[in-house]
């Protein structure tokens, strides 16, 4: 757009979208009508494009159902003159190379942008240019295992950095630079992955909320995912969001971009959070109970984390199920717990029991390393010999196996270990 002699660009930019996610049917149709408010909020705000950088589906085949909503929506946005550009995510990904996304640019719904020549071995990417804005917008499709680290190492960045006026560049990965702290584990590429020179970067695949502008990159970001994919992100975010947007360029060339994230809320949170250091099952279930205990949860999500280590007990002897009957009583819309950084003492001393005989029974095939004598046979294979003949010697017979069956399923075990060394 145009304005007093100014070039004004708005834009709306929203990534892992995941429509069709989650098991439970209600929690999916909330992540289609997260969907749903955030078209219609960018359709409000008059944006002049839309961006979606991957995961717009939670497979690359979704059911009827969520496709139908996704493109009656997508269809609102072109009936408006709101272009849609995207690239395919790691969720999008087919191994056939064919996505629903392709259905969706064949139909005129969706233009994605990763597109251009390859010649040999180097990626020259092409730029799409927004008809309204001359707004050049290019990127690279996520894959999964980070299967687009080829695409990134193969590009040709010359063409990109000296290409002219406003640039975003889409991506659909990790950067580690800037990944956080919680993530830490997940695969990642360097920034040095990306073309440098573009005004923004709109990134996908890492849902955690990020802004920030880097020397040389411009303005990079991350909005999140549209609507919360795990526990963690419904207890840490309670709603997803999206960007929009806005770049003014003066006659003279200068710009800026300023960002707005728009949270998209379906369902309210409630989280109780409880440690059960000290405690037994019972005084763990009590407490949650007081938590509750006054209080309507209507359309509300709750969220139950139990965490430390159990005094006596199991966490499986925590009445969860009554805790469930009680709220869903008082009109929860869903209910949710973790208990994975829940444990018990006395699972803790078994495995201290374990873990010393584990140490025990190394050492003592440390100290007799060597007294085989084996041919050919160095000390870590001789080390791995041992290990797996201790685990196959100790096997127990399963279940409606026969004694005979039994013995020589052992003995062909052993053979083979053997005979590998």
């Amino acid at each position: 757009m145009i304005d007093g002699g100014l070039i004004t660009v708005k834009f709306a930019h929203m990534a892992d979208c995941h429509i069709g996610s989650w098991r439970d049917q209600k929690l999916r149709d909330l992540s289609i009508k997260a969907f749903t408010k955030a078209i219609d909020e960018c359709i409000k705000q008059n944006v002049d494009f839309v961006l979606i950088s991957g995961d717009l589906f939670n497979t690359a085949l979704p059911a009827i159902d969520s496709l139908k909503l996704a493109v009656k929506k997508l269809k609102e946005l072109k009936d408006k003159d709101i272009n849609v550009y995207g690239i395919a995510g790691s969720h999008d990904y087919s191994s056939s190379g064919k996505t629903m996304i392709d259905v969706l640019v064949n139909a005129g719904l969706f233009t994605d942008v990763f597109k251009g020549s390859v010649e040999h071995d180097t990626i020259t990417l092409d730029f799409t240019v927004d008809n309204k804005t001359g707004a050049k917008i290019t990127g690279i499709k996520g894959r999964k295992g980070m299967l687009d680290r080829k695409y990134y190492e193969a590009l040709n960045r010359k063409n990109l950095e000296e290409e002219k006026g406003m640039k975003i560049f889409l991506f659909h990965t990790a950067i580690s630079e800037i990944k956080p702290k919680e993530l830490e584990k997940i695969e990642s590429a360097p920034m040095s992955y990306l073309p440098k020179g573009f005004d923004y970067y709109a990134g996908g695949h890492v849902h955690y909320i990020y802004e920030e502008k880097r020397d040389g990159y411009g303005l990079i970001a991350y909005p999140g995912a549209l609507f919360p994919a795990n526990f963690f992100e419904m207890e840490k975010y309670g709603n997803g969001g999206f960007y929009v947007a806005e770049s003014v360029e003066a006659e003279q060339g200068s710009k800026k971009i300023e960002l707005k994230w728009i949270p998209v809320p379906v369902k309210q949170t409630f989280n109780i959070s409880v440690n059960c250091d000290n405690k037994n099952p019972k005084q763990v279930e009590d407490e949650i109970f007081d938590r509750i205990k006054g209080k309507e949860f209507i359309n509300t999500i709750v969220l139950i984390r139990v965490s430390g280590t159990l005094f006596t007990g199991k966490p499986s002897d925590i009445n969860f199920k009554g805790i469930f009957e009680a709220l869903n009583r008082k009109s929860a819309y869903f209910v949710m717990k973790s208990t994975s950084m829940v444990t018990s003492r006395e699972f803790a001393d078994m495995k201290s029991r374990l873990d010393a005989e584990v140490i025990a029974e190394e050492m003592i095939i440390d100290k007799n390393l060597g007294f085989s004598k084996l041919p050919g046979i160095t000390k870590e294979n001789e080390k791995n010999m041992i290990v797996s003949l201790i685990k196959i010697l100790s096997a127990e017979k399963e279940d409606g196996e026969k004694v005979h069956d039994f013995e020589k399923r052992v003995s062909e075990e052993t053979e083979k270990i053997i005979k590998m060394n």
